[in-house]
C-alpha cells in the first residue's frame, strides 16, 4: 500500500490542530498520547519534508532518525525564543509556537512535493516484511540498533517525567514596592497619626494552597495586622496598603513580617524594613 506523503502531511497538520482542544479540554493519558508525537515527531517530519521533498533524498530510516533528532532539537530552541519574549515559557505560548512552526513547515512542504513530477513525490510503501538481518551490513545494523534505543529512551525518559513529575524548590515571594510599582521612591517622611501608603506583593509557590497574615512591627510593638487569606499554587496577590506611625522620630525602623498557615514564626528571619522620618 502506497500512501503519498502530502496526506501524511494533511493528517500531521489535523493532528496539530486537534491538540488545541485536547490540551483546553482533556488532562492524562489522552493529552500524552497527542503530545508526544507532537513534541517528538511532527516538527522534524514536517521540516524533512520541506528541506527534501523528493523521494530519493533520503531512505525512510534516515528520514525517521532525523525527524526524532530535529524535532529534539527544534522544540528546545522554540522555546529558548519564547523565554526572550513577552509570553515566556508557558503551555498555550509552547503550544502555539511548535504548532505554527509544524503547519508553515507542511504547508512549505505540501507545496514543493506538489510541483515535482509524480515519480519524484515522496511517498511511503507499507509492505510487511523482515529483512534477513543476515544480509545487512554492520554499520546499518549498528545504525539500526542506535535508533531503536534513543527513541525508546527518550519516550522512557518522557514518560517518567510526566509520571513522576519533579516538584521544584518551595518558596514564597513577600515584597513590598513604591509607587508605581516599582523598587524605588519608597516613603522616606511621613505625618504621625497620617496613613503611608506602599504596595505589597505575595507570591505561593508553595505548590500548595497556603494562607497568609502581615504583622507590620515599629519599636518591637504590632502597630497593623494583615489578613491575606489563602493563595493557591502560583497565585498572586498584589494591593496598596497603608500603616499609621503613631510616634514622631528619625529614621524609624518600620518591620514587615509575613506568616503563613497560622505559624507562629515568620516564614523569614529577617524581615523587610523601611526606615521613615515621622514629624508632628
Amino acid at each position: 500500500m502506497d500512501i503519498d506523503n502530502r496526506k501524511i502531511l494533511i493528517a500531521v497538520g489535523g493532528i496539530t490542530l486537534l491538540l488545541f482542544p485536547v490540551v483546553a479540554f482533556t488532562t492524562g493519558p489522552l493529552r500524552i498520547a497527542f503530545g508526544l508525537p507532537f513534541v517528538l515527531f511532527f516538527p522534524g517530519y514536517a521540516l524533512l519534508s520541506a528541506l527534501f521533498p523528493r523521494r530519493d533524498n533520503l531512505s525512510g530510516i534516515e528520514r525517521l532518525a532525523l525527524s526524532f533528532g530535529l524535532s529534539i532539537a527544534i522544540v528546545p530552541l522554540i522555546g529558548l525564543i519564547l523565554n526572550y519574549t513577552p509570553w515566556g515559557i508557558k503551555l498555550y505560548p509552547i503550544l502555539i509556537s511548535i504548532s505554527l512552526f509544524i503547519i508553515v513547515t507542511s504547508a512549505v512542504a505540501y507545496y514543493r512535493q506538489r510541483k515535482l513530477p509524480e515519480a519524484d513525490r515522496l511517498h511511503f510503501a507499507f509492505n510487511v516484511h523482515f529483512p534477513h538481518w543476515s544480509g545487512v551490513t554492520k554499520l546499518n545494523k549498528a545504525l539500526s540498533v542506535s535508533l531503536i534505543v534513543a527513541i525508546l529512551a527518550a519516550i522512557g525518559c518522557l514518560g517518567y517525567v510526566i509520571a513522576a513529575p519533579k516538584q521544584g524548590e518551595k518558596f514564597t515571594e513577600f515584597y513590598i514596592l513604591g509607587p508605581g510599582s516599582k523598587a524605588q521612591d519608597y516613603p522616606k517622611e511621613a505625618i504621625v497619626d497620617q496613613p503611608v501608603y506602599l504596595i505589597m506583593g505575595i507570591v505561593n509557590h508553595e505548590h500548595q494552597t497556603t494562607s497568609y497574615r502581615v504583622e507590620i512591627k515599629t519599636n518591637g510593638e504590632v502597630i497593623k495586622q494583615l489578613t491575606i487569606g489563602s493563595l493557591e499554587p502560583e497565585q498572586k496577590w498584589e494591593k496598596t496598603i497603608s500603616f499609621t506611625p503613631d510616634t514622631t522620630g528619625e529614621k524609624q525602623k518600620f518591620e514587615f513580617y509575613l506568616y503563613k498557615n497560622d505559624e507562629a514564626n515568620p516564614c523569614f528571619k529577617d524581615p523587610l524594613c523601611l526606615y521613615i522620618d515621622v514629624h508632628s
